[in-house]
Parts: C-alpha cells; sequence; structure tokens
C-alpha cells in the first residue's frame, strides 16, 4: 500500500540511428538519487521494493510542424529477447520506457494519497486508537485532527519548479489507472508518455496532462481528504490543517496535493501556512531563487496565499466560512512581536479568522528547531507581550466570523491552467484587485462543474456560489480551460454578469477528448467575453460593481476586508502594510454610518463622516475596524456620535489639542536583565537617547530598563509617546503598569497614573532573542548576524495639556 510512481527513461533519436536499449534498462528505472535535503527530511534507510515493472515503450516524434496532431508509435512489438532495437525511417523522435516503481521519492514508506484502503491505514493506525482510549474528550478536550503538509511525494522534497513535463516522476496508483482508463480508454498507457513530451501538440498535451491531474487530484479528494474529514465528523471532532503552498506548489504534485480547493476539500476550515521569510513587510515583490528554504514568489505569499484559503472557506458549504492559519513558524529568534503584529494583521485583512501559532516547544532551550518559541522555558523576554498580541488576535477574529465576506469579483483559480498549458497565475490579477482596494475571491473551475455542491446560481447580474455574489469574473490569461467553465462564460454574459479574459482568449478545451466540433464551439462561445489589459481590471471590476469601497487618496499598501452578518451589520478592516502614515477618506458605497473599534486597545471611538464619507488616519503596523450598523439599528449620524462607551484616541488627542512638552532629564538611567532572571536588573547606567545597547553589547537579549522623572500639575492631562523601540514596551507611573505595547508608535494616557510633583517614570522594553542566539547555529549550521536594533531607539516625549 506504499505509495508508487510512474517513471520514464527517455533516449533521443533521428532518421536511420538505430536504438539499442538493454535488458536491465527495460525492467528497471534509473535509480532514485537523493538531494542532500531528501537525506536530511526524508527516510534514512528506505525501503528496497523489487516490484519494478515496465507498462510501456513509446516513440514521440518532435520535429512535428505547428498545428499538426501529434505522432507517436508503439514500440513494445521492437522488444525482443529482453532487448528494444529500433531504427526511425524518418524525422526526429524521443523514446520513452515508462515503469512502475516504489523506489522513487525521499518518504518510500508514505501512505498514497489515490488509494482508498491505503488512506484507512492512517485512520486505522491513528485516529481509531485515539478514539478507543479518549472517546469521551472527542468534541471538548480533543477538538480535532491536523495534518500537516501531507504530499504526493514524487520528485525531490521542496523542489518548487516540479510542473509537468519537468519533473522525474509522477504519482501512481490501481485506482488513478482505472479512472484513466474511462477517461482516455483501455490503451491509454503509451499516451502517458505527453506527461513529460513537450514538442508534441499542445492540444493532445493538455488533453493527456488535465486527464491524470484530474484523476490525481479528485482521488486525492476522495481517498484522503474526504475520507478523514467524514470519520473525525462522525466522531464528533473537526479535521483541519495545510498542504503545501509554497510558491503555487498548491497546484503541484510533489511535496503537494495538486489543486488547493480539492486537497482540503474534506476538512472544516481552509488551512494555509506561513513560514520564514514567506510574508515580509514590504515583500509584495521582494523574489528569491536560491533553492529550497530560499526561494520567494513575493507576489504569491502577498495577494494568494491568505485570499486562496478565505476564498475556500466562503465558497465551500461545508467549512462555513472558517480559514486557519499555522502562523510566525521558522521566522528565526529576530522575529518578535512587532513582526508577529504584522503578520497577524497580514492574514486578518485577508480575511483569516483562525491562528495556529507555530511554536511553543518541550525541548531543552534553545531547541534550534524553527524558531521562535513563545516561551524558551522562561527565556524568552516577550512572552507576556505575545500575551498581549493573541489577545488582540482573538478580538479581531471575532469580528470577522459568522458572517459572511463581501466580495464581488471573483478571480478564477489557475491549478487547471497550469497543468495544461501556459497560464498566468491566478495572484497577478489579485496583486491588481487588492492594491486597488477591491475586495475578491479565488474560485476553482469546479465551481461549474460541480453546481450542487458549490450550491450556484446564475440570477440577472449575479453569480452566486454559496454565501457569495460575484458581479464580475476575471480569468487570468490561460491557453486552456475546462469545457464547464467554457460553457458557463455564455450563461454568465446572458445574465449580465461581466466575464473578461486577461490579455487573451483561451486556446483550447482541456477535457474533451474525441470532439473537436464540440472544441470549436465552445471556444466561439467565449466572444461574448471580453478580453481586457491586467493594468485594467481594477478599474473594469469597479465598472461592473464590484469596488464597494473607495479610497482617497489612493494608496496601494492600505488593506481593507469587508464582512458582513446575517442581521445586516458589518465591519470594515482597514491595514496599513505601508511605511508611511496615510490620512485620506473612505467612501462607503450604501451610504451606512458607523463606528471605529481598536482592537488592540478595545475601544470604541467616534468616526468623523462627511456625508457617505469617513476621514482616518492610520500609522504603518496598526488596524481599525469600522463598525457599520444596519439601517434599522440607527436614525441618524448624530445618534452614533453619543454612543456611552465612545473614547478619543490618544493619537487624535495630540492631533486635535493644545499641549506642550513637560521636562524630562536628558540622562535616563538605564540597566537590564535576561528574560529568565527578570526583574532582577543589573549594569545600571546613564546614557541619552536614543540609546546605543545594539552596539555596546552586541550578545544582549533581555529586558531593558529605562528609568526618568518629570513633574506634574494638577489638572493637566498627560501623555507619553515613545517614537520606536525594539520591541515589546511596558511603562510604569510611580510603580504603576500602564500596560503592554507592541509597535510604534507608543503613546500611553498617564493621567490616572500621575500625582502632583514629581513622578517616576520606568519603561521596560523587550527584545528578541536574536542577539543572544547570533552565535549558535540554526537547525542547518548556519550563524546569523544580528541585525535588529535593542532598546529605545527613538525618543520619549511627555506632553501635558495647556
Amino acid at each position: 500500500m506504499c505509495r508508487q510512481s510512474l517513471c520514464k527513461r527517455s533516449y533521443d533519436c533521428r532518421t536511420n540511428e538505430t536504438l539499442k536499449i538493454g535488458q536491465e534498462d527495460l525492467l528497471h528505472p534509473a535509480p532514485f538519487e537523493p538531494t542532500k535535503l531528501d537525506f536530511y527530511i526524508g527516510e534514512k534507510n528506505p525501503r528496497q521494493f523489487h516490484d519494478d515493472k515496465r507498462v510501456g515503450a513509446v516513440a514521440v516524434r518532435k520535429d512535428i510542424k505547428e498545428g499538426e496532431q501529434s505522432v507517436w508509435l508503439n514500440l513494445e512489438p521492437y522488444i525482443q529477447d529482453g532487448t528494444l532495437e529500433w531504427k526511425p525511417k524518418e524525422g526526429e523522435w524521443t523514446v520513452y520506457i515508462l515503469y512502475l516503481s516504489r523506489n522513487q521519492g525521499y518518504h518510500r514508506s508514505y501512505i498514497n494519497m489515490m488509494s482508498l484502503p491505503s488512506c484507512r491505514v492512517q485512520i486505522d493506525a491513528v485516529y481509531e486508537p485515539h478514539y478507543l482510549h479518549y472517546k469521551e474528550d472527542f468534541g471538548t478536550t480533543i477538538a480535532g485532527f491536523f495534518s500537516d503538509e501531507p504530499e504526493l511525494g514524487n520528485g525531490h522534497i521542496f523542489e518548487g519548479k516540479n510542473l509537468l513535463g519537468m519533473t522525474p516522476d509522477l504519482p501512481w496508483s490501481e485506482e488513478l489507472e482505472e479512472r484513466l482508463k474511462q477517461e482516455l480508454g483501455e490503451d491509454f498507457l503509451p499516451g502517458l508518455a505527453m506527461l513529460w513530451e513537450n514538442h508534441a501538440d499542445p492540444q493532445d498535451t493538455a488533453r493527456a496532462r488535465y486527464a491524470y491531474m484530474d484523476a490525481v487530484t479528485s482521488l486525492v479528494k476522495q481517498d484522503f481528504s474526504e475520507q478523514i474529514g467524514t470519520w473525525c465528523r462522525e466522531h464528533g471532532v473537526k479535521y483541519i490543517g495545510h498542504m503545501i503552498e509554497d510558491n503555487n506548489q498548491h497546484a503541484r504534485t510533489g511535496s503537494s496535493l495538486g489543486h488547493y480547493f480539492r486537497g482540503l476539500s474534506g476538512q472544516d476550515m481552509a488551512g494555509i501556512d506561513d513560514i520564514g521569510g514567506q510574508v515580509l513587510p514590504q515583500g509584495e515583490d521582494e523574489n528569491l531563487d536560491q533553492g529550497p528554504f530560499r526561494t520567494r514568489i513575493g507576489e504569491f505569499y502577498h495577494y494568494m496565499l491568505g485570499t486562496m484559503a478565505a476564498s475556500a472557506a466562503a465558497i465551500e458549504p461545508g467549512k462555513q466560512g472558517d480559514s486557519m492559519c499555522e502562523i510566525f513558524g521558522a521566522y528565526g529568534w529576530s522575529e518578535g512581536v512587532r513582526l508577529e503584529k504584522y503578520l497577524v494583521d497580514h492574514f486578518l485583512v485577508r480575511g483569516i479568522n483562525h491562528f495556529v501559532p507555530h511554536a511553543f516547544s518541550a525541548k531543552e532551550f534553545p531547541d534550534p528547531d524553527c524558531p521562535p518559541h513563545f516561551y524558551a522555558h522562561g527565556n524568552n523576554p516577550q512572552y507576556r507581550h505575545f500575551a498581549e498580541l493573541m489577545g488582540y488576535t482573538n478580538r479581531a477574529c471575532e469580528l470577522i466570523s459568522g458572517g459572511r465576506h463581501v466580495a464581488k469579483a471573483a478571480v478564477l483559480y489557475h491549478a487547471e491552467a497550469e497543468w495544461t498549458g501556459k497560464c498566468m497565475p491566478s495572484h497577478r490579477v489579485g496583486h491588481v484587485l487588492l492594491d486597488a482596494q477591491v475586495n475578491y475571491d479565488y474560485i476553482p473551475q469546479d465551481v461549474f462543474a460541480q453546481r450542487n455542491k458549490y450550491q450556484v446560481s446564475v440570477d440577472q447580474g449575479v453569480l452566486k456560489v454559496h454565501t457569495q455574489e460575484y458581479s464580475v469574473v476575471l480569468v487570468p490569461a490561460a491557453q486552456f480551460i475546462t469545457a464547464a467553465f467554457a460553457q458557463a462564460v455564455r450563461e454568465l454574459s446572458e445574465a449580465g454578469i461581466l466575464v473578461c479574459f486577461v490579455e487573451e482568449y483561451p486556446q483550447g478545451i482541456c477535457d474533451i477528448v474525441k470532439s473537436n466540433a464540440e472544441c470549436e464551439r465552445l471556444l466561439k462561445g467565449l466572444s461574448s467575453a471580453e478580453v481586457i489589459r491586467l493594468e485594467d481590471a481594477a478599474d473594469i471590476a469597479r465598472r461592473a460593481g464590484a469596488g464597494d469601497i473607495t479610497i482617497c487618496p489612493e494608496n496601494h499598501r492600505i488593506r481593507c476586508y469587508h464582512y458582513e452578518y446575517e442581521d445586516g451589520d458589518g465591519v470594515c478592516l482597514f491595514v496599513n502594510e505601508g511605511t508611511e502614515t496615510y490620512e485620506g477618506s473612505v467612501e462607503l458605497k450604501d451610504g451606512r454610518f458607523g463606528y471605529l473599534y481598536d482592537a488592540w486597545e478595545n475601544m470604541l471611538h467616534r468616526a468623523d463622516y462627511d456625508g457617505n464619507t469617513l476621514q482616518f488616519k492610520l500609522e504603518p503596523l496598526k488596524s481599525i475596524f469600522l463598525v457599520l450598523e444596519c439601517s434599522t439599528k440607527q436614525k441618524n449620524a448624530e445618534d452614533l456620535v453619543e454612543k456611552p462607551l465612545f473614547k478619543t484616541s490618544i493619537a487624535e488627542e495630540l492631533e486635535k489639542g493644545q499641549w506642550e512638552v513637560t521636562e524630562l532629564r536628558s540622562e535616563w538611567m538605564r540597566s537590564t536583565c535576561r528574560s529568565i532572571d527578570y526583574p532582577a536588573f543589573t549594569d545600571r547606567k546613564e546614557i541619552t537617547l536614543p540609546d546605543k545597547l545594539a552596539e555596546e553589547k552586541k550578545l544582549f537579549s533581555g529586558f531593558v530598563r529605562y528609568e526618568n522623572t518629570f513633574y506634574w500639575k494638577e489638572g493637566q492631562k498627560a501623555i507619553l509617546e515613545i517614537t520606536d523601540a525594539y520591541e515589546g514596551v511596558e511603562v510604569f507611573v510611580n510603580g504603576k503598569s500602564l500596560g503592554i505595547q507592541i509597535v510604534p508608535v507608543y503613546r500611553y494616557d498617564l493621567s490616572e497614573a500621575v500625582k502632583p510633583g514629581e513622578n517616576t517614570l520606568v519603561i521596560e522594553v523587550a527584545t528578541t532573542l536574536e542577539r543572544e542566539m547570533s552565535q549558535i547555529p540554526d537547525q542547518f549550521g548556519v550563524i546569523h548576524e544580528p541585525v535588529v536594533p535593542s532598546g529605545i531607539s527613538g525618543m520619549v516625549k511627555i506632553y501635558v495639556s495647556e
């Protein structure tokens, strides 16, 4: 029941050249040659199987002209006495010897994702024993089961460019063989050469590759994902997890499952993960291509990863709007709460409403595996600060759960297009839309082939997919599309739903095997849609009714997420992913009024309206919710202003009030301590700000305490402002803690803690563990030089009301 591979040897030959292939090469594929990473992560002493089998010998002609049909020849009759001998009369050919083998790949003992009984082994060996011992805890203490990065397992581990035609072996199973017989006929085996042949007729190649990948991913969905999900729900627990999504691997075999939506079909949440270096501040256009763990397509991580999961959660009835991100892992010890706040906001504003923080480690400190570790046996100075971040995350997640995401633009998911030919990745369209604050979902072509599953209806002007209602469908450039989607294009257009092909029309239909006339008919029907330029996608989507939120002035780093509840209330979450404070307005198309909610401070603020336009200001690394009440709950804007819970934000008080800066001594007393020793501060000395602690103590990590005094007169209001610090800040006035903040600018209202006369001010800054850990190699033996500053790196001011 172990995983199995379809693999090949290939040989080039030409007119009147005799090709001879001996018995050994006809019986066995080339031995698998593991990379260093295969050996490090895979099985150290892999099993050796003895059931290699040749399944075909086929020659494919390479020198066909464009538009000519593929020419291939079955060479099995040319095998005599264990040797293949063949001499082509004319032309250039590639000869493929096709095999089945279990001796390929780095996880040879892995289950076969396309075999129902093989996948059942995991349930019998792991799930059933847990249920036997802990039945009473299922659905309470035990919430469910998590699949972490299941894989088809062919090729080399984390091989990012393993497109069809490039990978050395491909997944196989008996069930897959039966599916292909049904789709392509009993004599399909020689045609499998098309999975590697890149010089054949593109239409023939597309049909073979689609048939193969459609069968593979459908079986993964049925045998693995839905089998486990059904078992979990029958036993009162949930099934969640994620596959490898990295750099569009979600649409490929190898370390992933070939199709994001199918691979997670059985799960109760749409899962993803984000690990070190994938999502980065200002990383939208930052690309790397330096091998495993050092490769990133910035556009994918910023414009597809989070939205893809939120889209699956929205359009699949079984997921009930629930999405999940495994987050924070493997960024290294330099990652602290400042970056973690950015990452949380990044995924919140793309619709993720559940998080699995990675990681706590029970191993002895320091564990080199995928840091940072939040507690680290008391060694992480930011543990209490991390707790504050999790409180914020819970409050924010609550507001984008239980309702539906408002997105009137649908972008077609590109997996099938990538399997079958040239294509534009979906995230390129997402990039244009997100930068223009146009909310969108990714939808697979399965939506149009499995309408009952996705609860699809087409009404005048609206494509409804489960809870989602779209007025425009944008199709990234694709050489081939499915018949189901091609058929839907005319239907959508006739119903007044705008369908746009980005840059070009498709050239073919990938899943019609014999009827060329039907292909031509479907392709002609695409003319009911229009072709648009990529850069025009956002403007066209807005004109089609997809732009329900507009900000002025334009800014391509302000992100927004519109969410509605059944009772008519809603929220809009705004996040500033840029480097500069944004000040402008947002226009609400539905004319509702609302108020602002700061989830970090857990505080309501009055919204500054001018007609349907809201004025707002948002600093980098900050977020704000606009809470919208349905019209039946409000009489007019003035009623909202009078809500008794409204408070003015400290930033707004500073901006609109009359203030003077009170005197602080220019010299501060600074002391330090490691996290494990807190609060036993030592090394007390006098310093000035900004602090040069990183230069003085290059290997110090822990808490930094700054002490000063100031005078205050009764009747005044006092506000503290710290322009920058690394990273988590806690302020004490006269011994009273005023709370923790984790991103600049740090502002505190001191009014409730001050007393007439002299007051003591203490600022404690928690660093990351980066500097202390910088001399210890990571799990791959690499030393990382520290780059993050330490302590107060900005200035400190106290403002008092005049």
